[in-house]
């Protein structure tokens, strides 16, 4: 599994007092389920070795958020999964760009029952 725990550790504290959280090594990363419910995710993209998120929006914000700094669809099986973003380092270094992201992905969250 390859991940960066620098960046799993800035997930787990956006994710701290938001619900059940559990962590789940899947897909080649580290999976946060919250709530019983697949929320996001960190790992390293293999072509750029560069660490990514794995955001889960859902399919009616999917479109805006493409236009986001660093955002594209998620390709993980070799077909675009809408729902699931992808968010490169530059969309996500800074702290108020990775609380965007967080929140977009809990957002979702509490609406999937």
């Amino acid at each position: 599994m390859a991940f960066s725990e620098y960046l799993a550790d800035r997930v787990r504290q956006r994710l701290f007092k938001r619900g059940q959280v559990v962590e789940k090594k899947m897909m080649g990363g580290l999976i946060f389920m919250v709530n019983d419910k697949m929320c996001i995710g960190v790992d390293i993209d293999k072509k750029s070795n560069t660490d990514r998120l794995m955001v889960r929006v859902g399919k009616l914000p999917y479109e805006n958020l493409l236009k986001k700094d660093g955002s594209r669809p998620m390709d993980f099986t070799g077909s675009v999964m809408r729902g699931f973003l992808f968010i490169d380092p530059e969309g996500f270094d800074k702290e108020e760009d990775l609380d965007f992201w967080v929140a977009k992905a809990l957002e979702f969250n509490t609406l999937i029952a």
